[in-house]
């Protein structure tokens, strides 16, 4: 099937998830094993929250909301923005995609920023008990899923000022997109589990 400048060619294949000819089937594979480790953490998470008599860190009384709101509105719209680039891109705007990218780099740093600063303000550590322990795990371990996704997108900007490049396919910025939307939904549980059920 050919197509004009501005559109792109989806070929499918049984069995196979391709954009542009290339095959992203590993790509959804990768995401799964990462789902199942993060399953895991929230497995966990709820069963030493249901057996330990004294779950909160001595002194706290709760966590703060207010902060981690933002953070997630921030990142859960940054999908909304991570999607209309890919748009941009569809169209063979460049331009367009680029600038509404780089909003969702932008964002997903405000997140990362967001997350240092309450880090900052609370008033356990790492060593404050099981809550301590798997607070810090929880949110530093999606927070490094957040900064790997910048570094791709910031990779994937570049490669927008190849001459070409993105003429070739856009199967980088779908599998990179993909990756965001994930760690986006990932947050959401977090968020549920640990700042609403507490």
């Amino acid at each position: 099937m050919t197509t004009s400048n501005s559109e792109v060619t989806l070929k499918h294949t049984p069995g196979h998830i391709k954009h542009d000819g290339h095959n992203l089937t590993g790509f959804i594979i990768f995401l799964c094993s990462e789902s199942i480790i993060f399953l895991a953490f929230f497995a966990a998470y709820i069963v030493l929250k249901l057996t330990s008599p004294e779950w909160l860190p001595e002194g706290v009384n709760g966590l703060s909301i207010r902060m981690p709101l933002i953070n997630t509105v921030v990142l859960v719209s940054s999908s909304f923005v991570a999607y209309l680039a890919e748009r941009y891109l569809h169209k063979r705007n460049l331009w367009g995609f680029r600038t509404v990218w780089l909003l969702t780099m932008a964002m997903g740093s405000y997140f990362v920023y967001g997350q240092y600063v309450e880090w900052s303000e609370l008033a356990f550590g790492l060593n404050s008990g099981v809550f301590g322990g798997t607070f810090y795990l929880l949110t530093g371990f999606h927070g490094l899923h957040v900064i790997t996704g910048i570094a791709l997108m910031a990779l994937m900007l570049f490669r927008s000022f190849l001459p070409g490049n993105y003429e070739k396919g856009e199967a980088g910025v779908i599998s990179v997109s993909l990756f965001w939307h994930f760690v986006d939904v990932i947050w959401i549980i977090l968020f549920v589990l640990i700042y609403i059920w507490q």
